[in-house]
């Protein structure tokens, strides 16, 4: 029996290789997985290299920790629920449940190597406060984009080009540079700030981080003199002392009268130590790897430009004094550099660097708020609400038919939550069981804990059903009811939206909140398949790096960004609480943000329907494609 277990619990990583260039594995996913690996000491995984190209020169030598087993396979050869994903990946077996991308692998990496040996609690601190380093998903948060994606791809291409005399500066570093130096905030803001005003009080004007010498040794303790006294900055002793795990350094003696009283907009500003702020995390881990390859090339290529990084230049220096980082970076064929101290420059950097292209709206002069002229603005171009009544009203699931596992009662909710969300299912579940065919491949977006997918599964048996979600917890839900079932035919894939790569027919999405519906439509139509979607949070809807609003050419040419937030705002407001007349013009607006999104799918080739949800209460709608 132990060993059936040991077999269920077996997990396979899959890391891409496509060759290595002094010491650099390609591609940097890669390193930094397998970096992150040796840090942490983890051996529990089974790692599987996947050549990208047939004939790959696989030399491993210098750039796997001698430690870690590793298995080369073809990409035929890889598990087919990996086969959509994007690499590294980490399955279970059996294989019906996947993690995809970097950032939810090497956090998967974290919390099973502090499983396996709950005594190194540094390793679980590479999650940050509250365990969220890196969580937000890469479609969302700028922050694990520019870890995730845009620097390690940035890093790549500068290496590819420095065979030429002068390579370009990457905008995404100096982008990080601009981004470690803005001021600090952490939960324990204020407090760190009046001790940091109370040193400064002290000794003078303390010294800038980038100023300090970069061998900073781990401090010891320290009384409450020493450290008003000390020359060594409060950021450094907080952020050390944490790492040897001793309590962050804190006076005993209530604080002067002027200190206590001192307005927040006095305090002094805290500094970065590493990449999040005070304290080592797993943003650190990812962009070692990253920004010691790219100091390679600047040293021996470029050294005049060093001096344009003093605070990345910093950092590099300081995070070789965390405990075990030497030892797991030589493991990897990282050699560290000896870098010349730098001082920090006032020169600006680069203004043109936004972080979310598009997002600034131009002033727009004619500009009338609230949404009734907005609304009579499109009616006067011949743009008006119009929907399609639902073709089944009366259709429901028979749900006391059904495995109790089906409903949506088993997924942790109230009775009457779970009563709306059956309302919704019933709607949903007609229009993709009309349009599905045997051997479809169907695809739950943004799936929670599986309500839609779970029910289509067990509707649909002769359908592959795959469940697409990026919070853990709401999929092993769903897997958990999934196993109740005894189903076959259902996938769980945790990973963002952009790291499934698969073919599909049909894409269902049930309150992909604000952009994630636009992300469900986009990856559909990229895809060629039909979508169902209903959509939720209008009042999130904003530009971002992949979508600009208005989206369709008529609703361009008649509404400005400002004009189209003024009805994304108000389509959150039909709740059955509000006053009948307010309900109405929220639900006109919604019904007009979601017609845009209709015209930009019909621009592209679909016919797209708007049905409205049968529910008791509220209004809901469906975009439905073919």
């Amino acid at each position: 029996m132990k060993g059936i277990k040991k077999s269920l619990t077996e997990e396979y990583l899959y890391l891409d290789f496509s060759h290595q260039i002094e010491g650099c594995m390609f591609p940097l996913h890669t390193s930094v997985t397998l970096f992150l690996l040796s840090y942490c000491d983890c051996k529990i995984f089974k790692v599987c290299l996947v050549p990208t190209e047939k004939g790959a020169d696989i030399s491993l030598k210098n750039v796997v920790p001698q430690d870690v087993e590793v298995q080369i396979i073809s990409r035929q050869e890889l598990p087919p629920i990996v086969q959509n994903c994007c690499l590294p990946a980490v399955v279970e077996k059996p294989d019906n449940f996947c993690r995809a991308g970097l950032a939810v692998v090497l956090r998967h990496i974290i919390q099973k190597s502090y499983e396996a040996d709950p005594s190194k609690k540094e390793i679980l601190e590479l999650l940050g406060f509250k365990k969220t380093c890196l969580k937000a998903c890469a479609e969302v948060s700028q922050w694990t984009r520019l870890c995730e994606l845009t620097i390690p791809l940035a890093i790549e291409n500068f290496l590819r080009e420095s065979s030429d005399q002068h390579p370009t500066i990457p905008a995404e570093i100096l982008q990080l540079e601009r981004k470690l130096s803005e001021p600090v905030r952490v939960h324990n803001d204020d407090k760190l700030r009046r001790q940091k005003l109370k040193q400064q009080k002290a000794a003078g004007v303390g010294p800038s981080l980038a100023k300090e010498k970069t061998k900073s040794k781990v401090p010891r303790e320290e009384t409450s003199e020493e450290l008003d006294s000390s020359s060594e900055s409060l950021e450094l002793k907080v952020a050390f002392s944490k790492l040897t795990v001793q309590e962050e350094p804190a006076t005993t003696n209530r604080e002067p009268s002027h200190i206590r009283k001192a307005k927040a907009s006095d305090l002094p500003p805290l500094e970065h130590v590493f990449a999040e702020g005070l304290y080592f995390t797993l943003a650190d881990i990812v962009l070692l790897p990253c920004i010691h390859h790219f100091l390679v090339i600047i040293c021996k290529k470029l050294s005049e430009k060093l001096i344009e990084f003093p605070l990345l230049a910093a950092w590099y220096q300081r995070i070789q004094e965390v405990p075990r980082v030497k030892t797991a970076a030589s493991q990897c064929g990282i050699q560290f550099l000896h870098l010349p101290e730098l001082l920090a420059t006032s020169n600006e950097q680069d203004s043109n660097l936004h972080e979310v292209p598009g997002v600034e709206e131009q002033s727009d002069a004619s500009f009338i708020g609230g949404p009734r002229p907005t609304m009579t603005k499109l009616m006067e171009k011949g743009i008006e609400v119009m929907f399609s009544p639902h073709p089944c009203p009366t259709w429901t699931l028979d749900w006391n038919s059904l495995p109790a596992a089906v409903s949506p009662k088993e997924g942790k909710m109230s009775s009457d939550r779970a009563l709306r969300k059956q309302q919704q299912l019933n709607n949903l579940v007609y229009v993709v069981t009309n349009q599905a065919k045997p051997g479809d491949r169907i695809v739950d977006f943004c799936s929670g804990g599986g309500h839609v997918g779970i029910v289509l599964a067990h509707m649909l048996p002769s359908c592959q059903v795959t469940l697409i979600e990026n919070k853990e917890l709401s999929l092993i839900r769903a897997k958990k009811r999934s196993d109740e079932l005894g189903l076959s035919n259902i996938w769980f894939i945790q990973a963002n939206m952009e790291y499934f790569t698969g073919m599909f027919n049909i894409g269902v999405a049930l309150h992909a909140c604000g952009v994630a519906t636009d992300m469900v439509i986009e990856h559909c139509i990229k895809t060629r398949a039909s979508f169902v979607t209903c959509p939720c949070c209008y009042g999130f809807i904003q530009n971002t790096s992949k979508f600009n609003f208005p989206k369709s050419e008529q609703f361009k040419k008649t509404l400005s960004y400002k004009e189209h937030m003024i009805l994304c705002r108000f389509a959150d407001q039909t709740a059955v609480q509000l006053p009948p007349q307010r309900r109405l013009v929220g639900k006109q607006c919604m019904c007009l943000v979601d017609l845009d999104r209709a015209r930009a799918a019909e621009e592209r080739g679909y016919s797209v329907q708007m049905l409205e949800l049968k529910l008791i209460e509220d209004t809901e709608l469906i975009l439905s494609s073919s």
